[in-house]
């Protein structure tokens, strides 16, 4: 017959969990409120009427007053900021100027498109730079070595703009081997609007998971293009993070050993050195998917990219500011949301994070 376990013993293990969770969620909800708190001073101190930005500059004052109250502007600010968290927390993030629609709605409209290109850039980004760095790590001051240096302080320094423009016009204009600006031909836009259903929002899944090869490989030869503009910097950015952790892992007494052993070098460099730098890794990739998603504007407005990014500078340029504040709290959520996704993965990947 077991014996259940003693209650009293259970506890003092228990405890440290459930501290580190209460933790990890006030920590959360701090850094939510304080994202809401910038956001809203930021609405506040901007030279820009919300009143007469939605009911234009030729309204009369008994109309602007009837607007100002509507808005709630007559209240106290902390009532403002209270009624702006109550709003922000059920999905309310007020409606855009220029479109005339809600701007969650606008949001959940062209975030997949980033999402979608910042994935891919991410996926290239890793394939590409990983492999790169550990190369490079073990053969520094080769030949190799000082190529994927170079690659990677070139991705640092050229503007993204610009190699964007140059992949336009080499690939697209001249040789032809790649689709234009936005996510598909003017043709195929059509068929996608109505033979393939709406899953996730993201054109290559979406007509995958439809079986619409044609389009597909449509929205392939329009994605690859900036996603690899991104990827080559995303590449640039973790290929020097990955020979910079494996160059201080390889220096280990245990590597030493294990050479000393006859241990394979493959074996070492690929399982047991890698396999400690994990941690570290999954921090460089996090942060920079995350860069890539708040941070593709430029990519996206010279490839006409309907994302995130174009849709917060159409409105700034607008002066839309529901619309750039709405599309800033998501963003920054997104961050959070990543860096909690990291921190996850490092109680995973590594025990001693338990």
């Amino acid at each position: 017959m077991t014996t259940p376990p003693d209650p009293v013993s259970i506890r003092p293990r228990l405890w440290p969990r459930l501290r580190g969770v209460a933790g990890v969620l006030v920590a959360l909800a701090a850094t939510l409120l304080g994202l809401l708190l910038v956001t809203f001073v930021i609405g506040r101190v901007v030279p820009i009427d919300p009143v007469l930005a939605v009911i234009g500059e030729r309204a009369t004052q008994a109309q602007y007053e009837a607007a100002r109250l509507s808005l709630g502007l007559d209240r106290p600010v902390w009532e403002q900021f209270a009624i702006y968290v109550r709003d922000a927390l059920t999905g309310d993030l007020g409606t855009s100027i220029r479109t005339r629609t809600p701007v969650a709605d606008d949001i959940r409209r062209f975030f997949p498109a980033t999402l979608e290109l910042a994935t891919l850039a991410t996926i290239i980004g890793v394939i590409l730079g990983i492999p790169a760095g550990v190369l490079a790590a073990t053969k520094p001051g080769s030949l190799l070595d000082q190529a994927v240096r170079l690659i990677g302080l070139i991705g640092y320094s050229l503007p993204v703009f610009w190699l964007g423009l140059m992949g336009l016009l080499l690939f697209y204009g001249i040789l032809g081997w790649v689709g234009g600006p936005g996510r598909l031909s003017s043709g195929y836009e059509m068929m996608f609007e109505f033979d393939v259903p709406r899953v996730t929002g993201m054109i290559l899944i979406d007509t995958a998971l439809a079986g619409q090869w044609a389009i597909f490989r449509n929205a392939l030869s329009h994605i690859i293009l900036p996603a690899g503009v991104l990827g080559y910097y995303s590449m640039a950015y973790i290929s020097r993070m990955t020979r910079s952790f494996m160059m201080n892992e390889l220096s280990q007494e245990y590597i030493t050993t294990a050479r000393v052993k006859g241990m394979p070098e493959w074996r070492v460099v690929w399982v047991h050195a890698l396999r400690n730098v994990q941690v570290p890794l999954i921090t460089v990739i996090v942060l920079s998917y995350a860069t890539l998603l708040e941070g593709s504007v430029l990519t996206e407005t010279v490839f006409a990219w309907p994302g995130l990014g174009l849709y917060i500078t159409t409105a700034l340029f607008s002066a839309d500011m529901p619309a750039v504040l709405g599309g800033t709290v998501v963003v920054g959520m997104v961050f959070v949301g990543l860096n909690m996704f990291s921190d996850i993965l490092y109680r995973i990947v590594d025990p001693r994070a338990r």
